[in-house]
């Protein structure tokens, strides 16, 4: 069901799978740097009757049907968009979530959590983020940008995005101009659980990502690597990504509603100590 947000006077496509945030958790669904709710294909809708969580995915500024936003995009433009996910949180209704990022949605992902204190947010489920820049993933955008001004790439894109050249370069150019990028400060702050999902064949990223994650996080890292899997684990890798991020939100839950039940009767869970 497609329901548009406006958020700081802009206009953000948003639509929503299965159940509504009074009725279930809700799965945040963050896309990639050239992403929008289209181009999620079906992940959303399956992620919701497997999980039995709300799915939630809207198209940041400048990407899908929302409206544009000015040209050059800063450098800081992830964090531009973070900061923009509390008032699109609160325009939704979301009141309990995990985050699910892509790439550009991985790292937005993670700079929210580890930027600012939002109860809402439990955990972080990422698919190919970007901690820091690699030199392949510089080297792949510049190939990506040669497709889409000399080959069919724009074309491409343009059936799924209104604003199209608002969409390329508001994300190839800050990429390309990328010297030192890093959000380990970020990580380092997270204090929710977080799952990486990684292609071994991710030509933008590597597992380097995942060893840079364990060391400079402080809350649990899981991490799953894909064979015959590039970019996008959930087209990829459709099935394997599904349980993988499905399982991770269950086991979510399941200590939160342990740790509810320990809330609710300390006595009990003391009780059985002393029995052990």
């Amino acid at each position: 069901m497609n329901l548009p947000l406006t958020i700081s006077g802009l206009t953000i496509e948003a639509a929503w799978h299965g159940p509504r945030p009074r009725e279930a958790p809700t799965l945040v669904l963050l896309h990639e740097g050239l992403g929008c709710v289209a181009l999620w294909r079906d992940f959303p809708a399956k992620l919701a009757e497997r999980t039995g969580c709300g799915v939630f995915v809207y198209s940041r500024p400048g990407c899908g049907a929302s409206d544009p936003v000015p040209l050059p995009r800063s450098l800081n433009y992830m964090h531009e968009e973070a900061g923009l996910l509390p008032a699109v949180l609160d325009a939704a209704g979301i009141a309990k979530c995990i985050l699910v990022g892509h790439s550009d949605g991985a790292s937005i992902a993670a700079i929210h959590a580890g930027s600012r204190q939002d109860f809402r947010v439990r955990a972080l489920a990422l698919m190919a983020p970007h901690f820091f820049v690699e030199e392949m993933t510089t080297r792949s955008i510049a190939e990506t940008k040669r497709a889409y001004e000399q080959g069919d790439l724009r074309r491409r894109l343009a059936r799924y995005h209104r604003h199209v050249d608002a969409a390329f370069h508001g994300w190839a150019e800050p990429w390309l101009a990328f010297r030192g990028w890093s959000i380990e400060e970020e990580l380092a702050h997270v204090r929710v659980p977080i799952l990486i999902v990684q292609g071994l064949d991710d030509p933008y990223g590597s597992a380097a990502q995942i060893e840079r994650a364990r060391v400079v996080a402080y809350c649990p890292v899981e991490a799953v690597m894909l064979a015959r899997c590039a970019h996008s684990p959930h087209l990829d890798r459709p099935d394997a990504t599904l349980d993988a991020v499905a399982e991770f939100v269950e086991r979510v839950r399941q200590h939160e509603h342990l740790a509810a039940a320990q809330q609710a009767f300390p006595g009990r869970s003391a009780a059985r100590s002393e029995a052990e």
